[in-house]
């Protein structure tokens, strides 16, 4: 996710991005604050996941599928259930990912996308109890990228938010000391909306929705979540060592708001498909 050895990238690859940069140019013809083209199509595994989505940023593809169970409380929070988010990077998605357990990369991702998704309150948690200290709704979103060509957090966030808003699961309730179903069906109790803009530094240059060749020449990246409200609620800083000023913070802020209207409004869009 930005972290790749810059060996892996030739020079001359190097040497080309940032001449295009100094012109104000990008290697795919975008604008320095243009995100790729947003392609979001919901319910794409209905016989695995209680929700899901697939996420298209350009030729960076994810999907999301989200499991809800019941569960276990835990002991300092009652009366509330949990959302959490993993992610499983294969090498089918990309030969830079390796076999195995999940690696720094993959943890990192969860991580960063799960605290956009806690840190903005996106789910009233306390509606996810079924009965106080005993049962409650646990919620798993799980991330599979398929397709590798830089921004996994973005698309990731996206896929997150749109498999959430499309979850629907069984109403359970305690009958005689019994978990049973109502009959009626549940959605998430979503509170808000908040996706992750991610800007890459590279020299003196921000550009946002980093291709993968952008992202191994970038000195630091900076991903922020923003609400429907415009509220920042997290900010996480990766992909590199390299400084960020306090103007260039203030730069990358401002482009994460604008960016953020149209991807929410995909979203919802996305989302109006399931009934």
């Amino acid at each position: 996710m930005g972290d790749w050895s810059s060996e892996i990238i030739s020079h001359i690859d190097r040497e080309h991005i940032i001449s295009l940069l100094n012109k104000g140019e990008r290697s795919d013809g975008r604008a320095l604050d243009e995100f790729r083209p947003i392609e979001i199509e919901v319910g794409v595994v209905p016989a695995k996941a209680e929700g899901s989505a697939l996420v298209r940023l350009g030729d960076t593809s994810v999907v999301a599928g989200v499991k809800v169970l019941v569960g276990d409380p835990f002991p300092d929070s009652p009366d509330e259930g949990f959302v959490m988010v993993t992610a499983e990077m294969s090498p089918m998605a990309s030969p830079l990912f390796d076999i195995g357990p999940p690696r720094e990369d993959a943890i990192e991702l969860a991580r960063v996308v799960d605290r956009g998704v806690r840190e903005s309150e996106t789910v009233d948690i306390k509606k996810l109890c079924i009965e106080h200290g005993k049962y409650v709704y646990s919620v798993f979103a799980d991330v599979y990228p398929l397709e590798y060509d830089g921004n996994l957090i973005d698309a990731s966030s996206i896929a997150v938010n749109a498999a959430l808003a499309t979850t629907r699961f069984p109403e359970m309730k305690v009958e005689d000391d019994t978990l049973v179903e109502t009959g009626n069906i549940l959605s998430i109790p979503l509170t808000n909306t908040a996706v992750e803009v991610t800007i890459a530094k590279i020299g003196t240059y921000l550009v946002v929705d980093p291709i993968l060749k952008e992202e191994m020449v970038q000195d630091t990246r900076l991903t922020i979540a923003v609400d429907e409200n415009e509220n920042m609620t997290a900010m996480q800083k990766g992909g590199g060592t390299g400084p960020l000023t306090l103007d260039e913070i203030d730069q990358s802020m401002g482009i994460a708001i604008k960016r953020s209207h149209d991807i929410i409004s995909a979203i919802k869009d996305a989302a109006k498909t399931i009934k």
